[in-house]
This record gives structure tokens, C-alpha cells and sequence, in this order.
């Protein structure tokens, strides 16, 4: 009997050994999973942003960019990762890069110029696009600057302060100019705009006006060719549409070798040895442009985020072109300046 007990005892212990046995595992896959879902929680969700170029990888004012990011706490490749795209100066790539940003599954799309967010705009209507340059209004990509109502916001240039200050300081700086020529392209709708006020400024200040349209790279050197033939006094680059600055420094080169004196629109031309340039300030529109990203990232609409105009302007003078074509600039200008390169 004692034998009969002793074996039923042991028997009798084992379905009890299997039931803790399962508890265990029970919670040892509970904890597995909270602790798994408790690590993905933990893990910050990274962004992706596409940013499409007209130009090369040489890009000035992309740091500018990047710096407004992490002051906002972003920091590339941990939470945020930056696809980029460089069309290297072809229009007609512009709408396959679009198509790739989008067909990507990027959260936000930055465009650099008005002709890269319309190829952007016509690849998406829900992506939201924020720009960096451009008139989204005139080109119909926005209601209005105030209330944008589609995916289209950002940052714009309205151009006819800007013509016609430049046009001022032109005939300021150089009293007896009668005749400038205005380089512009008619493939650009900005340029376009930028040059009907260059024309409305020309006129006010009794300047004859030679209209440049560049169309494409070739254009340039036959432009340049041309102006001798017109005797004209002074250049004036009406805005900086993506087919000038990509070649500026060719343009830059030419006016010197004619021995002409240039108004530019951005900085980037006096760095290369332009002699004056008059706009806003573009590192200053990029680094604007990341606070829209942020928003938009934590939830905001495109629709409902007012386009901004540039509050930051530099009228930037370079003295060793000036010298090098011989010419002198009035001291009255020269003090207005918030760059001289010497």
C-alpha cells in the first residue's frame, strides 16, 4: 500500500509540473513582448525628406538647411534622412525625379526654384511640397500666400521691389549709363515676371532696355557676342532662374571679358567676381525652409501654413572687379553695402 501511495503521489505530480511549466512560458513571452513593444515605442520615428535640384551637387546654401534641422532637433540619419535628387541642369529630367521622390514614400518634398516645384506639383497633389523660391500664386501652385489651400507652401520672392531696386542701384552707381541688357529666359514663368518689371523700372529711370532671353547653355556665348553690336552699357541678370545660376560663373567671366559692369540677383554672382548683386538673402530662405518641414512633420497641413516672403535683403559690392574693369564705386553706394569684397 505504502508503494501504491508512493507511485500515485509521483504520478499525480506531473500534470501540475506541465500547467507551471506553461505559466512560465506564458510569461516569459508576455514580458518577451512588452518588452519588445516597449523598445519600438522607445525608437523615434525617422522622416524621410526629398529635396530636388536643378543643379549639381554643388549646392551653397544647403547647409543652411541642415542647420535650421537640427537647431529643430533633427539630425540626419538617426530621426531625419534627406533623399536628394540633382536634375545637373536639365529641365527635362525634372519630371522623373519627381516621380521617383514620390513613388519613394517621402514625407515632404523641398523644391529649390518655381520650375521644379511645378514638375513636383504635377507628380503629387498630396505630398506636401515646401519651396524655397518662386511665385507659387502667379503659377497658380497656391490660392494665395495667406491660405495656400493645396500642398504647396514655403517661401516666395515677389519681384517688383526687387527690379526695380536694382535698376536703381544700376543707374546710381553709374549716372551716364543709357543702355543695359536684360538676361532673362522665357522658359522660366519667374523670369518671365522679372523681366516685365526690370522693363517697368527701365522705364521710369529713361534706360533704354535690351532684352536677353536665354533659352538654353548656347545662348549665353551668342548673347555675349551680340552686345558689342548693341552698345550697351551694363548688364543686369533679372532673376537667378535655374539656367543662370547653374552657368554663373560663365556669365560672370564674360561680362568681365567685355568689360562690363553687372547687376546680379544673388550673392553667389559677386563671389565669383560679378560686380554688384542686390536680393534676398537665399541661405537665410533655406534655413526658413526648415521650419516648415517641421511642421508639416508633426502634423500640419500644407494648406493651412501661409507662404512667407523674405524679410532678410544684401546688397553685396565686389571691388576687385571693379578694379579690374576700371571703374569706381560712389562712396554713398559702397556705405549701403552689406558685403564688400575687396
Amino acid at each position: 500500500m505504502s508503494v501504491m501511495s508512493s507511485h500515485w503521489s509521483i504520478v499525480g505530480e506531473i500534470p501540475g509540473r506541465k500547467m507551471k511549466n506553461k505559466m512560465i512560458l506564458i510569461c516569459l513571452l508576455a514580458t518577451s513582448l512588452l518588452t519588445t513593444s516597449s523598445t519600438q515605442a522607445q525608437q523615434p520615428k525617422i522622416s524621410r525628406v526629398g529635396i530636388l535640384f536643378v543643379g549639381g551637387r554643388d549646392q551653397p546654401h544647403l547647409e543652411a538647411l541642415k542647420k535650421g534641422l537640427s537647431e529643430l532637433g533633427y539630425t540626419e540619419g538617426k530621426n531625419i534622412i534627406l533623399e536628394y535628387r540633382y536634375a545637373e541642369g536639365r529641365y527635362d529630367r525634372l519630371p522623373e525625379l519627381a516621380k521617383e521622390l514620390v513613388s519613394g514614400g517621402v514625407d515632404v518634398i523641398v523644391t529649390t526654384t518655381s520650375v521644379s516645384a511645378q514638375a513636383v506639383r504635377k507628380a503629387t497633389k498630396t505630398i506636401p511640397i515646401v519651396m524655397t523660391s518662386g511665385n507659387p500664386v502667379e503659377q497658380g501652385l497656391a490660392d494665395s500666400l495667406a491660405k495656400p489651400g493645396g500642398n504647396v507652401t514655403g517661401l516666395t520672392v515677389l519681384l517688383s521691389d526687387l527690379s526695380g531696386k536694382r535698376v536703381e542701384l544700376l543707374k546710381e552707381t553709374f549716372p551716364k549709363i543709357n543702355h543695359v541688357a536684360t538676361l532673362w529666359s522665357s522658359r522660366d514663368a519667374l523670369s518671365s515676371v522679372a523681366f516685365k518689371e526690370t522693363q517697368g523700372a527701365a522705364t521710369a529711370f529713361a534706360l533704354q532696355l535690351s532684352s536677353v532671353d536665354l533659352r538654353n547653355a548656347e545662348d549665353i556665348d551668342k548673347a555675349f557676342a551680340e552686345l558689342p553690336k548693341k552698345h550697351v552699357d551694363a548688364i543686369l541678370v533679372a532673376t537667378s532662374n535655374p539656367l543662370v545660376t547653374f552657368h554663373s560663373k560663365e556669365i560672370v567671366e564674360l561680362a568681365l571679358k567685355h568689360r562690363l559692369p553687372g547687376m546680379y540677383p544673388t550673392r553667389q554672382f559677386a563671389e565669383e567676381g560679378g560686380l554688384m548683386a542686390y536680393g534676398p538673402l537665399i541661405s537665410h530662405l533655406y534655413y526658413r525652409a526648415a521650419t516648415y518641414i517641421d511642421k508639416i512633420l508633426k502634423g500640419a497641413k500644407p494648406a493651412d501654413l501661409p507662404i512667407e516672403q523674405p524679410t532678410k535683403f544684401e546688397l553685396v559690392i565686389n571691388l576687385k572687379t571693379a578694379k579690374q574693369i576700371g571703374l569706381t564705386i560712389p562712396p554713398n553706394v559702397l556705405a549701403r553695402a552689406d558685403r564688400v569684397i575687396r
